[in-house]
């Protein structure tokens, strides 16, 4: 006898063929998930796009780190497309459809842009959670350790730093689970992106820095008191785009008993562990290329004084821009009142903007 069929519901439907897709940051589609939804409890898990089978075990095993994951996928999204913002490759590839079975191919290929939206999502996750320690929103970790070596005269170890260990465990074994499948995509992409995962976390490792407040009479400033915590995500970012600028090129190749990643034009050393690595060549992102996973530059904006990557002339390819006109609506003229509170007019002003042709 023949079973009969049933109809799944489409947000099932979503899930199960997002988890057929070995990309390893398919859970950034976390970043749809509706704000009404709580993860409170494991059935919550199947209703998460992106998530592959080892993730979704953690979801059901760590139901209140969810949310701060969700909350990575958003800084992820948020992050990559301001850190590009004045770039032909503008990150726009990554905020893809949450029913979306692929990312474009600039993020599929093994290109340093993938390589750079890795070694970001990494950092992300990590930071977000370190962060989630400190103000109190999980109930599994808290505060950093305080530094075993002495402070300085005037300054003291205290408040609650970040807690970059936790994040950095919990972190890694989420992003880097999907690579660690067996169908994982070829072992060359493999081996690239947990590399520059590492790249990443590695980055967030370089961000921890001494943070103080000040104590004393009148403001005097006389003993601090300090912790060590993270820059911001952007500040990672930043670095990370450093990175991506002069990332090197590599090929997969015997190297003794196995295959490694190797630098193709420069055999003779390894890849280093703080260098971004991809596997294909990028387009110039000037025109529209689906194939290649450029959108192209028409119709962006750009920087008529400019003589950096947002000016007109980079940014248009040479094809020329078109000015147009824009009206701003700014406070000004504004004025304190004793006490306590601030009054302003508003004033208009035209601006003159200028977009690729």
């Amino acid at each position: 006898m023949r079973k009969a069929s049933r109809t799944l519901p489409l947000g099932v439907l979503t899930v199960l063929l997002l988890s057929q897709v070995c990309s390893g940051i398919k859970w950034l589609a976390l970043s749809h998930t509706p704000a009404s939804l709580h993860i409170n409890q494991t059935l919550h898990c199947k209703q998460l796009a992106g998530m592959v089978s080892s993730q979704a075990q953690l979801c059901r095993s760590n139901l209140e780190l969810m949310q701060t994951i969700i909350q990575a996928a958003r800084e992820v999204k948020k992050t990559c497309q301001k850190t590009f913002a004045d770039m032909r490759w503008n990150c726009s590839s990554i905020d893809i459809p949450a029913h979306s079975t692929k990312y474009s191919p600039d993020l599929e290929r093994g290109t340093r842009e993938s390589a750079f939206v890795y070694a970001l999502s990494a950092a992300a996750i990590s930071h977000t959670i370190a962060r989630a320690c400190t103000s109190g929103d999980l109930r599994l970790c808290s505060c950093g350790p305080i530094p075993g070596e002495i402070p300085e005269p005037g300054y003291r170890w205290g408040g609650c730093a970040d807690n970059l260990h936790y994040g950095l465990i919990m972190g890694s074994k989420f992003s880097d689970a999907p690579m660690k499948m067996k169908k994982a995509g070829s072992h060359a992409n493999k081996l690239m992106h947990l590399h520059n995962s590492e790249v990443g976390r590695q980055a967030l490792r370089d961000a921890v820095v001494m943070k103080c407040k000040c104590h004393g009479v009148s403001g005097s400033c006389s003993i601090r008191t300090c912790w060590r915590g993270l820059q911001d995500l952007r500040d990672v970012a930043m670095d990370l785009k450093t990175k991506y600028l002069s990332a090197t090129k590599v090929v997969h190749r015997p190297m003794g008993t196995r295959k490694q990643l190797v630098p193709k034009d420069i055999d003779i050393r390894p890849v280093r562990e703080n260098e971004l690595v991809y596997l294909q060549s990028s387009p110039d992102f000037c025109a529209k290329n689906d194939k290649m996973g450029s959108v192209g530059t028409q119709d962006r904006q750009c920087n008529k004084t400019s003589m950096g990557s947002d000016s007109c002339e980079l940014m248009c390819c040479g094809r020329g821009y078109n000015p147009y006109t824009e009206k701003l609506v700014e406070r000004c003229h504004c004025k304190y009142h004793w006490c306590c509170y601030v009054t302003c007019k508003k004033c208009e002003r035209i601006v003159e903007r200028y977009i690729c042709k």
